[in-house]
């Protein structure tokens, strides 16, 4: 049976989407539920896979300060094997199968430009892609994990 989620299950995303590390009680006094609502809506939550609670990395913080989004064209008939092949690249950090003349995606994020052209090249030595573009991401506005 597929787990529905509703209002309360809702809020309570919205809340920890803000603020993963609040407490139960907390939650349960912002909601106002009993913290065993709380906590057995919590574990629902975890369990059907609709909520991870992970911590965010600043990039920056890092020494992470270049990005670049790649589109990328693969021959017919190879776009698992790309996708596999991308998953083996440390510092691609998402991909997307997307629509148009370019069915694959990747962000990465490295320390500076010299190591956005080192993936191009990783990217140029894979036989399946047949084309890539690149731009390069120079100022992020927005970079948000509210879904609710």
């Amino acid at each position: 049976m597929k787990y529905e989620i509703d209002e309360l299950d809702r809020a309570m995303i919205k809340l920890l989407s803000g603020d993963g590390r609040m407490s139960f009680t907390e939650l349960s006094s912002r909601l106002n539920v009993t913290e065993k609502t709380v906590r057995a809506r919590y574990k629902n939550l975890i369990e059907n896979d609709i909520l991870s609670v992970v911590g965010v990395v600043n990039p920056i913080a890092l020494g992470l300060k270049a990005e670049a989004i790649i589109q990328m064209k693969i021959q017919s008939g190879m776009l698992q094997t790309a996708i596999e092949e991308l998953k083996n690249i440390r510092e691609i950090r998402f991909i997307t199968m997307t629509s148009g003349d370019y069915p694959l995606l990747a962000q990465i994020t490295v320390q500076n430009q010299d190591e956005i052209t080192n993936i191009l090249y990783k990217l140029d030595q894979i036989p399946c892609i047949k084309e890539y573009k690149s731009m390069i991401q120079l100022q992020v506005y927005k970079n948000t994990f509210e879904y609710i």
